[in-house]
């Protein structure tokens, strides 16, 4: 486990530094596209650093703001509270902070920077699909996130894709309405070619944001579920949470592209009969298959 947690921190650092760089770029080719020359880049260094300290700092109220979640009253959701506590007595970490979505999907999430600022966030369709041993196993995937220290660059992953999506946005904007003027008739090659670039990959960006995102969460959900049955010994608890998950058709509303890894499973409508965007949604999916993860689980 220590070998694993040493291993997701050094992860995590080397995403958030390239997570870093590529807002660098993002910010370098909006500034070449509205010929802001070395100011606009020494700017886009400005803010890329900026931006990391603010989603490392914020990016937990953030996740929460954005998913709608309120803090849960610890008399109205005792039962969760008792959980929540149980489990991080059981894996030696401070108690999260505990939120409520009020949504009728059944799924949760974990957010923080590290297990001393750290929350756990659960839809109210879960805790009324959910018997007691299916919803621990749940929380005890989510404070395994949080006792591996996932959370950290998940978390700060929710920031910076949106950093990066505004600024690859507004660079195609301005350039829209007449970005990149020059009274140079003379333009060499070089320039157009450098300018073709920045627009291919102000346009690119965002989807090169939401592949690294992708990568950051799929194996680290398989991960979190066999050390959650590892935290409860009773592994028939989450693999029935899983069928549940996996049979069950509503999505989270309050959910968007930014914040689909952080939870359980998918937010996002995956099927026919969830949604219409379900084919896009797969091409970007944070998370491996469910019958995979029940599999898995099984097998242990």
């Amino acid at each position: 486990m220590y070998e694993e947690i040493s291993s997701n921190k050094r992860k995590s650092v080397i995403l958030i530094v390239a997570f870093i760089i590529l807002v660098i770029a993002v910010g370098t080719a909006f500034t070449y596209v509205l010929q802001w020359g070395p100011f606009g880049i020494a700017l886009a260094v400005v803010f890329a650093l900026g931006s990391a300290l603010t989603a490392y700092w914020k990016s937990d109220s953030i996740a929460l703001a954005m998913s709608r979640a309120y803090a849960a009253d610890p008399q109205e959701f005792a039962r969760l509270h008792n959980i929540v506590e149980g489990l991080a007595i059981a894996g030696g970490i401070p108690k999260p902070r505990v939120y409520i979505v009020n949504d009728l999907a059944p799924n949760a999430f974990a957010t923080g920077r590290n297990p001393q600022h750290a929350a756990i966030a659960v839809t109210t369709g879960l805790l009324e699909k959910m018997n007691r041993v299916e919803l621990e196993g749940v929380l005890a995937h989510e404070m395994s996130h949080i006792r591996d220290y996932d959370i950290l660059v998940s978390t700060i992953a929710v920031t910076l894709v949106g950093v990066i999506a505004l600024l690859a946005d507004w660079g195609l904007r301005s350039l829209f309405w007449g970005g990149r003027k020059s009274d140079d008739n003379n333009v060499g090659p070089a320039t157009v070619i450098l300018a073709v670039l920045a627009i291919v990959f102000l346009v690119l960006s965002p989807l090169i944001a939401v592949l690294m995102q992708a990568a950051v969460s799929r194996r680290r959900e398989s991960l979190a579920d066999i050390q959650a049955v590892h935290l409860t010994r009773y592994p028939p608890g989450l693999i029935s949470a899983l069928e549940k998950l996996r049979d069950d058709k509503t999505v989270v509303n309050s959910a968007s592209r930014a914040t689909a890894h952080l939870w359980i499973e998918s937010p996002l409508a995956r099927s026919k009969d969830e949604g219409k965007l379900s084919r896009l949604n797969n091409l970007y999916d944070t998370h491996p298959p469910l019958d995979e993860r029940i599999d898995a689980l099984r097998a242990l």
